[in-house]
């Protein structure tokens, strides 16, 4: 959910809620006035009435409503005494309504010659239950134009304010260490923003700063150590030929041979697993992975067959990925390998192209296989040391840059890797 839109999830739920109390609380202090200002009419009206029968004293006889707004009838002085004004929410008939309609009444007495009156006088009230209803739907109505209001206001206006925010996020998802190392300044008048874009202008010039002289050092040692090694393996090898060596001295040669080779093999592993890590490995297509397989298995026939291990293609369909063309036949490569240096003589390797996954699969000279430390550097489960420990490392970091997800499992005696794909546009 955008940030505009989640800010205006909040307002939504508590507009409700701030105006169901503003208009309970408007409701109250209405009803209050307006029966305020009926009560000084009504106390008002009594006045007069009470006036006008010191000057006319038929009025007094008129007990009951009828067509005027008061009644007076004679009571005794001891109940008029006790009697104070009283102003009551009552019902009466009206005739023009013909229905029950509320009133408000003043309950009051007076003395006039010696004798006591109870006089009642009425006014139309307010109906509260229509008042309830159209404030009801009052409020409806301001609700839904508030929101109305709110959503122009926060696309137009609200969106107008965030626009350096959005061309900054643009910015950062088109940052590429490779092809684009360089985030230019967002102009605002906010100072948070700028704030934000000085920030990651400066991070992104050091990212930059930092890449560059990390490629820069990856090409220098893969150049300044290879070239060395190279030097010194032909040299030794050279020395070893030569007939004035002690026999003793041959094997030492062999020994330090071997691992400068080991070292050479580590460097070069070492120099790939992280370049495919910096992302250095940018240009992807349509790759066949099954022709990728074949070709590999050409290459490895002889050794393969030198353990007697048989190998058994199933293809349902043709898999293409797209992805780097190297990056997957380095993958493959250190699948294949894996299968058959962790094989035995006689063993099987069981390669499955499925619609979405890969399946490398190979007989277990031991049990399974640690899931949790599988992936590792340097993790080896093989008794040799001229191996650097780097092949299934390298195939985890080749899946974690081409939207593939690695998987291993064990199961009737064989370890299956499967190479899944998880990223749209990846597929068959």
């Amino acid at each position: 959910m955008k940030l505009l839109n989640h800010t205006l999830k909040y307002l939504v739920l508590l507009l409700p809620v701030i105006i169901a109390v503003w208009a309970g609380l408007f409701y109250y202090n209405m009803v209050d006035e307006v029966e305020d200002s009926l009560d000084d009419g009504l106390a008002n009206y009594k006045m007069l009435i009470i006036e006008q029968a010191l000057r006319d004293t038929s009025i007094l006889h008129n007990a009951e409503f009828n067509e005027r707004n008061y009644a007076i009838r004679p009571v005794d002085a001891i109940g008029a005494l006790a009697m104070t004004d009283q102003y009551l929410d009552t019902m009466m008939y009206m005739v023009s309504e013909e229905d029950f309609e509320p009133v408000r009444m003043l309950k009051t007495a007076f003395k006039q010659q010696d004798k006591y009156y109870e006089l009642r006088v009425i006014s139309s009230s307010l109906e509260k239950d229509d008042l309830v209803e159209d404030l009801l739907f009052s409020i409806i109505w301001l609700y839904a134009v508030l929101i109305a209001r709110v959503l122009i206001i926060n696309n137009f206006v609200l969106r107008r304010i965030w626009t350096p925010f959005y061309q900054l996020l643009d910015k950062i998802g088109k940052f590429n260490l490779e092809k684009n190392p360089v985030i230019t300044p967002t102009p605002s008048k906010v100072s948070e923003f700028q704030e934000l874009d000085h920030r990651l202008v400066q991070l992104a010039n050091q990212s930059a700063a930092t890449y560059a002289s990390q490629k820069q050092f990856l090409e220098n040692a893969a150049h300044e150590l290879q070239t060395p090694l190279a030097i010194s393996i032909n040299q030794l090898e050279l020395l070893a030929e030569h007939k004035d060596v002690p026999p003793q001295y041959v094997e030492a040669i062999g020994t330090v041979t071997r691992n400068l080779r080991r070292l050479s093999r580590l460097n070069k592993a070492l120099l790939l697993l992280t370049k495919i890590e910096n992302r250095q490995f940018e240009i992807n297509e349509e790759i066949e992975i099954n022709q990728v397989i074949k070709r590999l298995l050409d290459q490895y026939e002889d050794v393969i067959t030198s353990k007697q291990i048989e190998v058994e293609l199933e293809e349902a369909i043709k898999l293409r990925w797209k992805m780097n063309a190297d990056l997957a036949e380095i993958l493959i490569s250190n699948l294949l390998k894996n299968a058959w240096v962790h094989n035995q003589s006689g063993g099987v390797i069981r390669i499955v192209v499925g619609a979405d996954q890969l399946v490398i699969a190979n007989t277990a000279v031991s049990g399974a296989l640690d899931t949790d430390r599988i992936f590792e550097r340097f993790r080896k489960d093989s008794p040799d040391i001229q191996r650097v420990g780097l092949g299934l490392a390298i195939v985890k970091a080749i899946g974690m840059v081409s939207g593939l997800r690695i998987d291993y499992r064990f199961a009737g005696g064989m370890h299956y890797f499967s190479v899944i794909q998880i990223v749209s546009g990846f597929g068959p």
